[in-house]
């Protein structure tokens, strides 16, 4: 799967996209990039809202292996 961080949680995760092989739940996910990126992502990560294929996900949510994964932060503006 391809994993897209978008403004801050690009920031944190220090890049813009990575890749994962396989599928896993979205809580999965999360757990196991937070445990990679460390302890500033998780914090970032804990705000934000994941979309797998476009569609907002909870952490029950499987992305395929050939999912696209977006991690985005909340957004400020008008």
């Amino acid at each position: 799967m391809i994993i897209r961080y978008f403004a801050g949680a690009a920031e944190a995760a220090g890049r813009s996209e990575q890749t994962a092989d396989g599928s896993a739940a979205v809580g999965d996910l999360k757990a196991r990039l937070s445990g990679e990126l460390g302890p500033e992502f998780e914090r970032v990560l804990s705000c934000c809202s994941i979309l797998v294929d476009g569609v907002r996900a909870t952490d029950e949510t499987v992305a395929a292996a050939d999912a696209t994964v977006d991690v985005l932060p909340p957004f400020a503006g008008g």
